[in-house]
């Protein structure tokens, strides 16, 4: 592999594991209604599962309160029995016939610690991305190390520009990171 291609390809992995992480951040609840909270809600409608937004409108109308309207309102029972069942989410929806409404309790202080523990499994879990994408760059430029086709200050050079590009989106995970717990703990 070339080592324009290891750069290239490390720098869009490395993207790809920041964007991810912050896709993980926005399904941690925060005490507010927020739309994103859904997104991982697997519906039964029509025999096929598929997600929240394929079968229903949702709405954050206030801080404390989410709102599915459903495209068809026979499936309003198993939008609700979804999101009961999701034992990730622990919110219990409630429906006139029309629409889902599904308040979002406040947090109390345990729940808030307990959530910042699973933002620190998150941010490990993009940490070790991370560290694989970094060994796998690693490698190839050891590789092409050896087939002569970089020079050792090339290397060199190029494993810099790797740990750069490491400790870059490090960075702005850790600032993603804090910035939710900050959110998180906010009452």
């Amino acid at each position: 592999m070339q080592p324009s291609q290891i750069i290239s390809e490390s720098e869009s992995k490395f993207k790809r594991a920041v964007e991810h992480f912050e896709e993980e951040l926005k399904k941690i609840r925060t005490g507010r209604a927020h739309p994103g909270m859904l997104d991982g809600v697997i519906v039964t409608a029509y025999g096929t599962p598929m997600p929240i937004i394929q079968v229903g409108n949702v709405t954050a109308p206030e801080a404390q309160l989410l709102q599915i309207t459903p495209f068809d309102p026979s499936n309003i029972q198993a939008i609700a029995a979804a999101i009961r069942d999701n034992p990730s989410l622990g919110l219990n929806p409630s429906d006139d016939g029309r629409v889902v409404r599904v308040p979002i309790p406040a947090l109390t202080e345990d729940r808030r610690k307990e959530i910042v523990k699973q933002l620190g499994g998150k941010v490990e879990e993009a940490l070790i991305t991370m560290r694989g994408v970094r060994h796998d760059a690693m490698d190839g430029i050891d590789a092409a190390k050896k087939d002569k086709a970089v020079s050792e200050d090339e290397a060199k050079r190029l494993s810099n520009q790797i740990d750069d590009m490491m400790n870059k989106n490090k960075a702005q995970i850790d600032a993603l990171s804090a910035a939710k717990e900050a959110e998180v703990m906010k009452v």
